[in-house]
């Protein structure tokens, strides 16, 4: 949204939670299961960042209802607020994941690589997605643009993501602790780099396309915590039983984006962990200046 914004584009903001970092957007609440609401919601827009799901895996394991019902239902709803919207022509962006690679045979993917049948229900709901909006595209002329995430990192990450979660045990002094061996990986995209790829999306040769946008380093989730422990603090390193279906990564090539898009990452995966931990930093001074404040003033009250 930052990326969009500078570049004078007018973003508007649909979701249950009111954005807490930006107060120059527009902002519609809804849910994404109220099709009337989407459908009032886009009225006047040209392009959808579909971005909504429940993308913890965790979360998708002991909720498989509930995160069906926000990934696919979700999904088709979008899909259906723009094809009965028929006076405007907007294109929807969705944002996939690198995941849907988990199941198939190659080391090595792109774009081209046929798709195994999923073994986990996160898999599951965005290759699902994916399909309807191939789908809509052929049968209803919705124009689509399908980016398959990396891994994202950096300032405003979910509290839920890996690096997240590593950086304030590692402040608290408490162990790191790894699902299985630790060898699984990942291409982790810095947060500023990944906006960018998606803003690139919007260029004419990217609808009706499916592109890449990940990491050019894989890194396993070892090594992850010893970058954290490097930069924030020496801590214990604990390993536990894996994940059921966890994904144990591939090598996924971001070519055809660089190729038609021009886009490629460009922020190195220490460099990223180190521009995370100054913004923690500096969000949780601003938190204790601000609750400080707060008790003074209470307390100036209660005397008064």
């Amino acid at each position: 949204m930052d990326t969009l914004v500078e570049r004078g584009v007018r973003v508007r903001i649909f979701d249950m939670v009111l954005p807490t970092f930006r107060s120059d957007v527009e902002f519609y609440q809804g849910s994404l299961l109220d099709l009337e609401a989407l459908q009032m919601a886009i009225g006047d827009v040209d392009v959808i960042y579909h971005l909504a799901a429940v993308a913890d895996v965790k979360d998708v394991y002991e909720q498989p209802h509930y995160s069906e019902s926000i990934n696919v239902r979700g999904t088709i709803n979008v899909l259906e607020a723009v094809r009965q919207r028929r006076s405007r022509r907007v294109r929807v962006v969705y944002g996939s994941t690198t995941w849907v690679y988990g199941d198939t045979p190659a080391d090595v993917v792109d774009e081209d690589s046929a798709l195994g049948a999923p073994s986990h229900l996160y898999t599951a709901t965005k290759i699902a997605s994916e399909y309807y909006c191939q789908a809509y595209s052929k049968l209803y002329e919705v124009p689509v643009t399908i980016l398959r995430y990396g891994i994202p990192y950096g300032p405003r990450s979910r509290d839920g993501g890996v690096v997240p979660i590593f950086v304030r045990r590692a402040l608290n002094g408490e162990p790191l602790t790894l699902a299985g061996d630790g060898s699984q990986f990942r291409q982790f995209v810095y947060v500023e780099d990944l906006a960018e790829g998606n803003v690139m999306a919007l260029q004419p040769v990217a609808e009706n396309k499916v592109y890449n946008l990940d990491g050019r380093e894989c890194i396993t989730i070892k090594q992850i915590a010893e970058t954290v422990g490097k930069l924030v603090a020496d801590v214990k390193i604990e390993y536990t039983a894996a994940r059921p279906g966890d994904f144990s990564g591939k090598r996924v090539s971001s070519a055809l984006a660089e190729r038609e898009l021009g886009w490629r990452p460009k922020v190195p995966f220490e460099e990223g962990v180190g521009r995370y931990l100054d913004w923690f930093r500096a969000r949780a001074a601003r938190n204790e200046t601000e609750w400080a404040r707060v008790h003074d003033s209470l307390k100036s009250e209660a005397g008064s």
